[in-house]
């Protein structure tokens, strides 16, 4: 099992930034390659950013590729989303996910790849 915990969200003006941590606990973190997935009101489930567990592999979402950036701290337990640039369609609520991938293979997009998830934190970004 691995526990996920999002910190981070709130509110900012279009223009703004914020940065996003997911704290996990349990199995062997190094292990996971890690996502960032979002979820806005009446839309389903879109995927952010992933990184591989090295952190030498990341892929983005056209929608936030050059302003998002995913990093993580296998020291730490923690995996960040660094997101520049807000604007009011990227509130949601952002979602972290672990996807066991000790091959340190190229992270996914697919939501159904990852097999644990946090419980989620609202960003809002104002117009």
């Amino acid at each position: 099992q691995v526990q996920l915990v999002e910190s981070g969200g709130g509110l900012v003006q279009a223009g703004g930034s914020l940065r996003l941590s997911c704290a996990a606990s349990g199995r062997t973190f190094s292990s996971y390659a890690m996502g960032w997935f979002r979820q806005a009101p009446g839309k389903e489930r879109e995927f952010v950013a992933a990184i591989s567990w090295s952190g030498g592999s990341t892929y983005y979402a056209d929608s936030v590729k050059g302003r998002f950036t995913i990093s993580r701290d296998n020291a730490k337990n923690t995996v960040y989303l660094q997101m520049n640039s807000l604007k009011p369609e990227d509130t949601a609520v952002y979602y972290c996910a672990a996807d066991y991938a000790p091959d340190d293979r190229a992270p996914s997009e697919g939501i159904y790849e990852y097999d644990y998830w946090g419980q989620g934190t609202q960003v809002t970004v104002s117009s």
